[in-house]
């Protein structure tokens, strides 16, 4: 539930970033992203430690794994969109 709360957080702030003026939110905005992809990546570790110890086809680590790194990959506009 945290990995989707976030990546629909990363989608409003991406959405938010691009129709601001203002400065200082805009330096909010970017602060928060940092966080959250920290947070992400964190969540994504343990999720990845967790899968090594199972030996299951399918299970909850293996569908975290998949869904944080998703959430990376879909919200790789760190560079893309605060560096244009």
């Amino acid at each position: 539930m945290e990995i989707d709360l976030l990546s629909n957080r990363l989608r409003n702030i991406k959405q938010s970033f691009k129709t601001t003026y203002n400065k200082g939110l805009k330096e909010r905005l970017f602060s928060e992203n940092k966080h959250i992809h920290k947070r992400i990546n964190e969540i994504h570790k343990i999720a990845e430690l967790l899968n090594k110890e199972n030996n299951e086809k399918i299970n909850f680590s293996k569908l975290l794994v998949e869904k944080t790194k998703r959430t990376l990959n879909e919200n790789k506009f760190e560079s893309n969109l605060f560096f244009i």
